[in-house]
């Protein structure tokens, strides 16, 4: 009796391109990098009736999908805005269950992380995170650090204008030292003072939970980002509705200023 040959696997190449294929999307017009503001958990767990960290332990499942699906369809960079400098303000015990989860979250999804390729780091102010969580964030980010298939940054602690204002101290301070001089601070001289140095700006701006607004994320970055708002929570988020958003930027015209 003829053994069977087993099936030869898959190449990433003939995966991605069955995923386009599956979602009906064109490798050539998805965006670089794609940004989302991941809003809604608190308003989907009051109208449970659940506790707000219940919100923020469902969201976790929604980040999950959307960073598997992003590596599968050839994203190369996805930020997610987990934790902003203004989140410090809520009451006490949502933070510690917060930090809480994000540390859970950066133990359990390395073997995932190892396993899709995903290189994770975190941007904001890192510092500011109890030690804990900048212990485990900082191995994730020793561990991912080789992986090519997808980078993920993490926004913890972010605000856009401390952002932009660490950047400026910086110059600043190499202005005076005598490291630079002032009129060498171009556009592109100054994006390398902020903590996204080396990462293509945004092309793609989604916001979860129907809010218009961008609540202090990426100013900078996103100046000629398009913007694509669901009112779908971000617990209730999928892939569907990332392809969604896909198919609507790859049916914009892009004109940065110019004429068409």
């Amino acid at each position: 009796m003829t053994a069977r040959l087993a099936a030869r696997p898959k190449s990433v190449e003939e995966r991605r391109a069955e995923a386009l294929r599956r979602h009906n999307l064109d490798p050539k017009t998805l965006p670089r990098h794609v940004a989302i503001i991941m809003d809604g958990n608190g308003r989907w767990a009051k109208g449970r009736g659940f506790p707000r960290i219940r919100g923020h332990r469902a969201a976790v499942k929604s980040v999950t999908d959307i960073v598997e699906f992003s590596g599968e369809i050839g994203i190369e960079y996805l930020t997610l805005y987990a934790f902003s400098a203004e989140n410090w303000r809520r009451p006490q015990s949502e933070v510690n269950a917060l930090m809480r989860l994000l540390r859970q979250y950066l133990v359990n999804e390395r073997p995932r992380l190892m396993r899709d390729s995903v290189r994770l780091t975190g941007i904001g102010r890192i510092d500011t995170l109890p030690p804990e969580v900048q212990e485990e964030l900082h191995r994730t980010e020793e561990l991912t650090r080789d992986n090519k298939n997808l980078t993920v940054l993490v926004a913890l602690s972010y605000g856009g204008r401390t952002e932009i204002v660490d950047a400026a101290r910086e110059c600043a301070r190499r202005a005076l030292s005598g490291e630079m001089s002032p009129d060498e601070i171009t556009e592109d001289v100054f994006s390398q003072f902020l903590y996204t140095r080396g990462i293509p700006d945004p092309d793609l701006l989604i916001r979860s939970g129907g809010e218009h607004r961008v609540s202090n994320f990426l100013l900078w970055q996103i100046s000629y980002s398009e913007i694509w708002i669901t009112p779908v929570l971000w617990p209730d988020f999928r892939r569907e509705h990332m392809t969604e958003a896909l198919r609507e930027f790859a049916a914009r015209e892009r004109r940065y200023g110019k004429v068409r």
